[in-house]
């Protein structure tokens, strides 16, 4: 029977091999018959170059056989030149043929075989060049936001953001499977592979300096630690948990999560209405759709609206956020507004200029 420490021993050494690693968006790389292709036509044209040469100042060289460098034997000079180091048939003995040989020659001799090697050379460096990458990502990244779990709630979640403003630099995916990774990679997004349970998974993906942490995992039980370990490496994120039953969703609160969203609950509510009024459930599933139709947004009290009444507000307000309260638009104490509230408002929807923070599941 293994042990609990042995399987964890096990799991770990297994994802260091393997999981536990940070995939950048890749950038476009051209077909390797277009590589070889273009890189055949920069030898050739380094080749025909090296002829050229050659033959501009063919009477300061000396060929063996018949004391005469005709074009062909050009030609065979700067091909035995440039791919070897040359049989010495044909030689340069003029001065100004020794130093075009020094200042050219030898130059264009190195350019060929970087060339002929490129591939070779690109893998070589392929490993130093994404560290450098990795290591500018990670010197730059601030105030990001990071997704555990790119299903569909990660996804619709992560697409709101989108829409009012959040640029795919400042997002970064966790996620237990590679292939979610690469199709991530593929829409421009900073992906990490690995247990998001894990504390050191979630270093990888900078964590501890994110500003906001949307955890959209398949399980309940595995939304408690992610929330758990997030809280501890970050105390001032703001967290958002979606879980599918309700009943776990006071435990993700004492867990540190901001926010939990019932996926199941909510569903399950906005069926209902649909069902009772399909006006109304589509009315609701517009609110929740962010950047079309009526959107659902929080914003600052302007200057211009303090001390004036809820109703007298240009937006429709829905709430008043004051302190820790949170105050229907009919509550008594809701007005005159002050400067440090927050309205919770409808509006139509526009083309965002500055980020919005959205309420309501994003299923």
């Amino acid at each position: 029977m293994k042990l609990h420490g042995q399987d964890a021993m096990a799991r770990g050494a297994d994802e260091r091999l393997v999981a536990r690693r940070i995939k950048l968006p890749k950038r476009v790389v051209e077909r390797p018959l277009r590589q070889v292709t273009r890189r055949l036509l920069m030898a050739l044209l380094v080749l025909c170059l090296t002829v050229l040469i050659v033959w501009l100042d063919r009477e300061g060289y000396h060929d063996n056989a018949n004391d005469k460098v005709d074009f062909l034997d050009c030609v065979y000079y700067a091909t035995v030149t440039l791919s070897t180091t040359g049989y010495g048939d044909i030689v340069p003995y003029s001065d100004s043929a020794r130093l075009v040989n020094v200042l050219l020659i030898t130059p264009l001799r190195v350019l060929f075989l970087i060339i002929l090697v490129g591939t070779t050379l690109e893998v070589l460096t392929e490993r130093t060049r994404e560290e450098w990458r990795l290591n500018r990502w990670r010197k730059n990244l601030r105030e990001h936001t990071v997704v555990v779990g790119f299903g569909t709630k990660g996804r619709s979640a992560l697409q709101t953001l989108l829409a009012t403003g959040l640029q795919k630099e400042q997002v970064v995916i966790v996620d237990p499977s590679a292939k979610v990774i690469d199709m991530a990679n593929a829409e421009g997004f900073t992906g990490v592979v690995g247990d998001a349970t894990r504390s050191d998974v979630l270093l990888r993906a900078e964590l501890q300096k994110a500003r906001q942490v949307i955890i959209a995992t398949q399980r309940d039980d595995t939304a408690v630690l992610v929330t758990l370990t997030a809280r501890q490496l970050n105390r001032g994120a703001k967290i958002v948990t979606a879980v599918r039953e309700e009943e776990n969703a006071p435990l993700l609160r004492q867990s540190g999560a901001d926010a939990v969203i019932t996926s199941a609950s909510a569903a399950g509510r906005l069926l209902g209405l649909s069902v009772l009024s399909p006006r109304a459930g589509a009315v609701m599933e517009d609110l929740i759709q962010q950047g079309s139709g009526l959107d659902l947004i929080e914003r600052p009290v302007n200057r211009s609206e303090v001390g004036r009444g809820v109703r007298e507000t240009d937006d429709l307000v829905v709430s008043v956020v004051r302190g820790h309260r949170l105050l229907p638009y009919d509550d008594p104490h809701a007005g005159p507004l002050q400067l440090t509230d927050r309205l919770i408002t409808i509006v139509r929807a526009t083309p965002p200029t500055t980020p919005q923070v959205t309420l309501g599941p994003a299923e």
